[in-house]
């Protein structure tokens, strides 16, 4: 698994970025930053689309209730009127000019900090909250499913023979059955497919 790979923890009902492997546990970093905790590996999975769109909403208005900015590596904005946030702006401004990374870095903490205690939270221009609409994800009922299988028997290359497309599980086992009978291949890739439409809840 890929680090940032986006994964379900059912233990603690969270959705992670997938960090590292620690001795026998996975690390997961929450969505938007935070602190990281440990997973089993055997019991995680990837996150459905439904869970990364709502962990990263709560994540971004979870930053706005906080007076953080969504995206964490923004630098923050001094307060205007306000005489310290100028002050370590300009510090900041000429911590830049000499190329000093160090004191450039010390200025964002202090005025975060400054923030925090002073004004209760980052200034945040256009502070807004997203609001997510819960959907259920349901079989469509006008359209028929799908079900196929394909042959992939073989030493040097697959068999390739395929059942075609139909529309039960029962006939493509059948194929499989009869193919078997002509040829002893015993591995089939099967496929699955159906149309699904979305509806809004309450």
């Amino acid at each position: 698994m890929e680090p940032g790979t986006l994964v379900y923890d059912p233990q603690t009902n969270r959705v992670g970025e997938y960090q590292d492997r620690t001795g026998p546990y996975v690390m997961l970093r929450p969505v938007g930053g935070g602190r990281e905790w440990q997973a089993d590996p055997g019991r995680i999975r990837p996150a459905t689309p439904d869970e990364r769109l709502s962990a990263g909403v709560r994540a971004v208005n979870d930053r706005s209730r906080e007076g953080l900015p969504a995206d964490p590596a923004r630098p923050p904005l001094p307060v205007r009127g306000c005489a310290v946030c100028e002050e370590l702006d300009l510090r900041r401004g000429r911590a830049r000019a000499a190329f000093d990374g160090s004191a450039v870095t010390d200025a964002n903490v202090l005025l975060r900090q400054h923030q925090r205690e002073e004004h209760g939270g980052e200034a945040v221009p256009g502070r807004r909250v997203f609001r997510y609409v819960p959907y259920t994800i349901v079989q469509d009922p006008s359209a028929q499913p799908e079900y196929e299988a394909r042959c992939v028997s073989g030493e040097e290359a697959d068999c390739g023979a395929g059942s075609g497309v139909r529309s039960a599980p029962a006939e493509v086992e059948e194929w499989q059955r009869r193919h078997t009978q002509e040829t002893r291949h015993l591995r089939y890739r099967r496929c699955f497919a159906d149309y699904a439409v979305l509806e809004r809840k309450g």
